[in-house]
């Protein structure tokens, strides 16, 4: 088994309300200094291919058919091998 972490994030330029609401809060709650925040998510994936290239362009597919939305989102995919 190999696991792959794909990352995906909105492309710079994109609104973010969620990061905004969260940079907000930060200030908020006294922690000085944050600048932009950006909210994304994170998907763990353990996959079956051994071949660490193969489970990156299997990861990759992934990301590009269903976990991110490319017109508005970025991904990056880390495999462990």
């Amino acid at each position: 088994m190999t696991k792959a972490v794909v990352t995906v994030m909105l492309k710079a330029g994109v609104l973010d309300p969620q990061g905004k609401a969260i940079g907000h809060a930060l200030a908020t709650l006294g922690f000085a200094g944050v600048g932009e925040v950006r909210a994304g998510k994170v998907f763990e994936l353990e996959l079956a291919e051994t071949d660490p290239a193969k489970a990156l362009a299997l990861a990759e597919d992934m990301a590009r058919k269903l976990l991110a939305n490319t017109v508005i989102e970025g991904f990056s995919v880390v495999v462990a091998e």
